[in-house]
Parts: C-alpha cells; structure tokens; sequence
C-alpha cells in the first residue's frame, strides 16, 4: 500500500486513558488565540471594558465589608491570636480567590454547550476549550491582584498592616494553579454530566453559591466550632485560601496536613474530569 504520508489520524476510537495531554500541547497556539478571544468577547460591548475586571471585586469587597464586617462583625481571624487584619484586605484576598475558581467553574461547564458549533465543523483537542478558558480568567485575576498588592502598600504605608514575608510567600503561585485545576476539574465534570442531563445547569450557580458560604470567604476560620473543623478544612477550596491569605499577608491558617489533603483532592476531581471528559467527547454532538 501507498504511504500517504498523513501524520495525524482522526477517530472517535481511543482507549480510556487516552486524555490527548500531549497532542493538546501542541495547538497552544490555538489556546492563546481562544485566550485572546474570550478576554476580548468578555469586555467588547463595556464602556468600561477592562476596567470591570477591577470594579466588580471592588464593589463585592465593599459589601462584604459593610455586611459581614461592620453590620454582622463576623472574625476575620484564621487562627487564635493572631493580628487581624483590615477588613478590606481580608475580604479583597477571598472574593479574588473565589472570582477566579466560581467564574472558571462556570464557563467550563458550558464547554461543550458553547462550542458546539466550532467543535462540530473543526477538529481540535477538546482540552483546548476548558484550558483557554481558565487562562482568560486567569488574566483577569492577575488584574485584581495586582490591585490588592496596591490597597495593601496602602494600608501598609497608613500604619493599618505592615508586611510579613515568610516562606510561605513561594506558594502563591502553586495556589493559583491548585485553584484553576480544581476549578477546571469541577467545571469539565458538570459539562460532561449536563451534555445529557441539562437540569444540572441550572443548579451549577446555586451549588457556587452555597460552596462560597461553606468556604472561609466572608468570615474567618476562627468562626467555625473546633468540633466541626476538620470536616469544614476537607472542602478542598478551605485549605487553597487561609493559605494564600497566610502567604501574602504572613499571618492566619496554615496546616500543611489539610494542605496536601486538599491538593490529593484537586488532582482526584481533575483526573475524574479528565476521564468522564474524554469519554463524553466522542458522542457529545449526537446528545448537546
């Protein structure tokens, strides 16, 4: 037979542990054109355009700070003793942390409801849409922390904190990543479950809410009763944002136990997505 010289082949046939990890890394290219797509389609139609990515954690760190802090005065102390910190900051360091993860959850779940029609038309590696997605969002968060770093020089500068650099400073950047694969993780297993049972779509921002109020973004971990802290820290999202509160402001929670726990568990829901993902993508136009 005649070598046709074709180096790719296309089918719907692999085996189950087949996830395409490394023919996804090769249309990178491909990802940072959706990266660039979805931030631009994100703030096209604004007047304020990006400037929303600073305004909006503003406005939610301003409510959160009048509601849970001046009116309900609930702690913002993740461990006993320690010097608390400016409402405003506290708040800021969480509703930052929890945009990234709620709103990358959110789009991801709708990846294959939203690509449909390219996905139907062109092939590509459909790990290509949940990543650009993350990475949008990603630039996003780089934005607001950028902002905070500034409101903490602030406050720092006005004798309200002063800065503590610990070791702990090194993890921030595998904090994010942790958020975005657990975040990606959650938001691929909604998408391959709804492709065929749409109802859960509509509880995905219900289910975001309620997991926000079961995460220590309003109050601090000081709240919850010791008898009940071990289960609160085995919500992977807990341990992900005392620490990155700890790292960036040397002071609060930080269990390195709860931490790899939390990490075990990320990798657990992500390694689930990936499979429940490659399985769904070989049917999904026949069922979205």
């Amino acid at each position: 037979m005649k070598n046709t010289g074709f180096q790719t082949t296309i089918t719907s046939e692999h085996k189950l542990m087949d996830l395409h990890i490394k023919e996804t890394f090769r249309y990178r290219d491909l990802i940072f054109l959706f990266v660039k797509r979805d931030f631009t389609a994100m703030y096209k139609q604004t007047v304020l355009g990006p400037l929303w990515a600073i305004i909006q954690p503003l406005l939610t760190t301003l409510v959160f700070t009048v509601i849970f802090g001046k009116l309900a005065k609930l702690t913002t102390a993740d461990a006993p003793g320690e010097i608390l910190l400016p409402g405003f900051l506290f708040y800021m360091a969480g509703n930052i942390c929890w945009s990234l993860f709620s709103t990358t959850v959110e789009a991801t779940s709708n990846t294959f409801l939203k690509n449909r029609t390219t996905m139907g038309k062109v092939y590509y590696p459909r790990l290509v849409a949940p990543i650009s997605t993350a990475l949008s969002n990603l630039i996003s968060f780089v934005i607001q922390f950028v902002l905070l770093i500034g409101f903490l020089l602030f406050f720092v500068f006005t004798g309200k904190a002063e800065i503590r650099v610990t070791p702990a400073l090194a993890l921030l950047p595998l904090l994010i990543a942790q958020l975005l694969i657990l975040a990606v993780g959650c938001g691929i297993i909604i998408s391959s479950v709804t492709t065929k049972y749409r109802d859960l779509a509509m509880l995905v921002g219900f289910g975001l809410h309620l997991w926000q109020y079961a995460s220590p973004i309003a109050y601090g971990l000081e709240l919850i009763p010791e008898s009940w802290r071990t289960v609160y820290l085995l919500n992977p999202v807990t341990p992900i944002v005392t620490t990155f509160r700890y790292a960036l402001f040397g002071s609060g929670y930080f269990n390195l136990w709860f931490y790899l726990i939390s990490w075990g568990m990320t990798l657990l829901i992500f390694f689930i997505g990936l499979i429940l993902f490659s399985r769904i993508e070989r049917t999904f136009m026949d069922t979205i």
